[in-house]
């Protein structure tokens, strides 16, 4: 289950918790949508924490070298919570934009996300290398016609295009 909650917004990880533990008739709409709302005003309590100590290992590395290298990046997060966590990691200005997920129809593992992500580059489908460590993920960018980078013994079982076991592997 854990691994199915990555990537994916957060009314619908607190819906499969909630059918998980067969409690998805036990909250009105309303009180699901406080729960979740408690959920995040602590999530963005956590994030204010954040410096650049706590980008993941190899990733400052490999944003280095795909800058140095003159590649474009664009971010396709599901989190509405994404631009704060890449200004308090201090790593927003790799980024020629941010996919806002709520202008988005579907969530991942819907495609659209990857695709409004190459929109903002102005880059082709076959032009676009994600990165995800969550199974609908790399659906999404499967779906959106790009090459899939899977991060993480989760992604295996979406069948990504590339695969590193961890962050400190890609490059």
């Amino acid at each position: 289950l854990a691994a199915d909650l990555k990537g994916i917004s957060r009314m619908d990880s607190l819906e499969m918790i909630l059918k998980a533990g067969n409690h998805e008739k036990s909250y009105s709409h309303e009180e699901k949508v406080a729960l979740a709302d408690q959920k995040n005003k602590k999530y963005q309590q956590l994030i204010k924490r954040l410096t650049p100590a706590d980008i993941l290992p190899g990733m400052e590395k490999l944003l280095n070298d795909l800058k140095s290298a003159g590649y474009q990046m664009s971010l396709a997060s599901a989190s509405k919570n994404a631009p704060g966590i890449l200004k308090q990691l201090g790593i927003s200005d790799y980024f020629k934009g941010i996919v806002d997920p709520a202008t988005l129809h579907a969530g991942k593992p819907d495609p659209e996300i990857f695709v409004r992500a190459g929109e903002i580059l102005g880059f082709r489908a076959e032009e676009m290398i994600g990165l995800e460590d969550a199974p609908a993920g790399i659906k999404s960018i499967k779906g959106a016609g790009q090459t899939a980078l899977g991060i993480g013994p989760a992604t295996k079982t979406a069948v990504p295009d590339l695969y590193f076991d961890n962050t400190a592997e890609v490059s």
